[in-house]
């Protein structure tokens, strides 16, 4: 979505991550998605990283503030213990430890938390689209998807805020279904426009 709002031109490789090509490991030791080679071969291989230089490279942009100290600690905390309990939660059979909803109420407690700012502003932070938003939006997404009704009777506002940001126009315009892509007609290119 960062780069999207930026206009930034890319070449997508859809792959799957079951047949990883080799190109992939040449482009990040990492292996994992997404992986971003810019035009200087800059190789950046997280999420919030890409969507940062997406943003540095928009001058009229507006979802990243002068001070994001707020926005950063908000993703952080999403990114580190949100997302352990989210992980716990989609695939609670691999952590037969505790049952589903033990793990749904951890993540319950991080999701209060984000309720609450929506009782203050339109989006987590301000009034106005953030990139707390854009980062926080496909974990929240995921959450909701594992128990809808249930996502939508216990927390009203993320639900209303989920339903406006998957229903926008930018977010409508990624959601392309690409081809696996053949790494073998077609090699990785390091320049990308």
């Amino acid at each position: 979505m960062a780069l999207a709002y930026s206009d930034i031109k890319v070449e997508i490789r859809e792959i799957s991550l079951r047949d990883r090509p080799t190109e992939l490991y040449k482009a990040s030791d990492k292996g994992t998605v997404p992986v971003l080679i810019t035009q200087n071969n800059q190789i950046i291989d997280e999420s919030l990283e890409i969507m940062i230089w997406a943003l540095k490279n928009n001058s009229s942009q507006r979802w990243l503030s002068e001070d994001s100290n707020k926005e950063m600690e908000l993703i952080k905390e999403n990114d580190t213990t949100f997302k352990k309990w989210l992980d716990c939660y989609k695939y609670h059979d691999r952590y037969p430890e505790n049952p589903r909803e033990y793990y749904r109420d951890h993540c319950g407690n991080i999701l209060s938390r984000y309720e609450e700012k929506l009782n203050k502003t339109k989006y987590f932070l301000r009034d106005e689209i953030s990139i707390t938003d854009i980062a926080i939006f496909p974990f929240v997404r995921q959450f909701a998807n594992v128990d809808y009704q249930w996502f939508e009777n216990n927390y009203k506002l993320l639900a209303d805020w989920l339903n406006n940001m998957q229903a926008s126009n930018l977010f409508l315009s990624i959601m392309t279904k690409y081809n696996l892509w053949d790494n073998k007609n077609y090699p990785i290119i390091l320049d990308y426009n």
